[in-house]
């Protein structure tokens, strides 16, 4: 049977219970034992795919094509792991199931309830996530008493009571310091405790989540008045990295009462690796500088996969990232572009909307014409081919259909076109809920032999990265790009997948999102490039 550690919060949001979920997960894996992950989210949105990064941060997407929400990026980061859309699961998606049955009428004429039918629901997807593996963690969003959330405690409840000793509750929580009483308190995780007890359940373990260390003293005090094992109270100090928590959940005994309640014996996970990785990003032997040309800088999590991959890259080449971030609306303004001068490298992520296009149009091309090493990603793709026609090959009305529904001349046109004008149904799309389609989940990509791209996946022909977009570069200016010196790095059934400049130190941009598949022991192979060759031409 499966065993399944059900990591739930209190106090309040953002405490780290995705990261906590993510280091048991990499432990256990790290220890040979076959792990998978969950995310429940009590939001009622169906999935975050139509939520403003600014309001919900990064939208990670699957390889199957789910949007999701960004803590399954840190699970497969941190247990270097394909995950499905079926890890990640919402409110809005049991009720829209449930109310499905019951207009089939699978429920034969009964009363639909939230208990059992909506309860029922929700275990019946965990199990069958918990199918794939030894040991399931499961995060539930949110915090303990939240109106939303009840319905999953329920469930969490029931599964508990039926499977007895093979659930796990690890319980995160705070534990504020107060300056002026020079004190650390430990009430709000106390009613917390008291919080999840209303509802039916007992944490089997404590993580405190503190900015200062917590005394054997203040331990054994939570111990007994949450009654939990002494053993079974972690402190999550905040550290310098996320990738530092796996390594101090070990060193506090995490694994221990874990192992000794689903009878797993004596749990040595192989950290070698994990260890020299962690140290290369708290103490590297080099720097370079990036110029990150964004647009969501209110909200850096809107980056949060991409911000992680520069980390893996930077952990396997000993070098510290500094990012340097440049709202692309203010390179609108004429000196802006000073902001550059400095930067080692620069690179313009994905993005929608027309807000500071031409900023980052700006920025690619000062990278262009003053050799700086270059990576552009899905949109920063497209505005490079649009910068290149306009101001290489002098194409008048060169622009972007998602900016320009009538432009004189589409360098980047909405897939559907592609579908149309080449008669090619096999491409794979999917209908988005604002109307449309989209390129979403894991592609095909060729590469071009001795290309740059290619050289960057050590020599592969052939690669699978994902993509989220409804635009696609305008294969008719193919040949005028080509001649001018724009390379054909990558395609995937007639469509350009990759670009990159024959004359310029290193110049790459790539429609693909490489940042989704990018581990902590495994990066992506063209963000190390890009490092790489930042550090090189420095």
């Amino acid at each position: 049977m499966t065993n399944y550690i059900v990591v739930t919060g209190g106090v309040l949001s953002s405490l780290g219970k995705g990261v906590t979920s993510a280091s048991v997960a990499a432990l256990l894996r790290n220890a040979n034992h076959r792990v998978s992950m969950l995310k429940i989210d009590p939001y009622i949105n169906v999935d975050p795919g139509t939520m403003s990064p600014l309001e919900h941060g990064e939208v990670f997407v699957t390889a199957d094509g789910g949007e999701t929400d960004l803590d399954l990026g840190h699970y497969e980061r941190f247990i270097d792991a394909t995950l499905s859309k079926r890890n990640n699961f919402t409110t809005g998606q049991i009720y829209q199931t449930v109310i499905e049955k019951e207009r089939r009428g699978d429920y034969l004429g009964k009363t639909i309830q939230v208990v059992p039918h909506i309860t029922d629901e929700i275990i019946r997807r965990i199990k069958a996530v918990g199918k794939e593996a030894s040991t399931l963690v499961v995060e539930l969003g949110g915090t303990v008493g939240d109106i939303e959330g009840l319905p999953f405690y329920e469930a969490i409840r029931q599964l508990k009571h039926r499977l007895k000793s093979k659930v796990f509750n690890i319980h995160v929580t705070l534990v504020p310091y107060l300056a002026v009483a020079d004190e650390l308190k430990t009430k709000p995780t106390q009613h917390s405790v008291q919080e999840l007890r209303r509802i039916g359940l007992s944490p089997d373990m404590l993580v405190l989540r503190s900015e200062k260390p917590i005394s054997k003293e203040m331990k054994k005090k939570l111990s007994e008045a949450c009654d939990v094992d002494p053993d079974c109270v972690i402190e999550a100090i905040d550290a310098k990295s996320i990738y530092e928590m796996p390594l101090k959940f070990y060193d506090d005994g995490l694994l221990k009462p874990i192992a000794k309640t689903f009878d797993l014996g004596d749990l040595k996970p192989n950290l070698r690796e994990w260890k020299r990785l962690v140290k290369n990003i708290l103490e590297p032997s080099r720097e370079v500088v990036v110029a990150f040309v964004g647009k969501y800088l209110e909200l850096k999590e809107s980056y949060k996969s991409l911000i992680e991959a520069l980390t893996h890259a930077g952990a396997h080449m000993s070098a510290r990232i500094n990012l340097k971030w440049i709202d692309s609306e203010a390179l609108e303004s004429a000196d802006a572009l000073k902001a550059l001068e400095s930067a080692d490298a620069t690179l313009v992520p994905g993005g929608f909307g027309s807000r500071g296009i031409e900023g980052k149009i700006k920025a690619i091309k000062f990278a262009r014409e003053n050799g700086k090493v270059f990576l552009g990603i899905c949109l920063g793709l497209q505005l490079a081919m649009v910068e290149f026609a306009r101001n290489v090959l002098r194409i008048d009305g060169a622009a972007s259909q998602e900016f320009d529904k009538n432009a004189k001349e589409p360098i980047i046109y909405l897939i559907d076109e592609f579908i149309d004008q080449n008669g090619d149904k096999q491409i794979r799309t999917r209908q988005s809920p604002m109307g449309g389609t989209m390129r979403l989940g894991e592609y095909e990509c060729n590469l071009k032999s001795g290309s740059r791209l290619a050289k960057a996946y050590d020599g592969a022909e052939k690669i699978y990265e994902r993509h989220r977009h409804r635009y696609e570069a305008n294969d008719k200016y193919r040949t005028a790009f080509e001649n001018a010196g724009m390379i054909v790095s990558g395609e995937a059934k007639g469509l350009i997948e990759a670009i990159e400049l024959r004359d310029h130190p290193w110049f790459v941009a790539v429609q693909f999102h490489p940042e989704f598949t990018s581990r902590l022991q495994n990066p992506n192979r063209v963000i190390l490039a890009f490092i790489e060759n930042a550090l090189r031409n420095k």
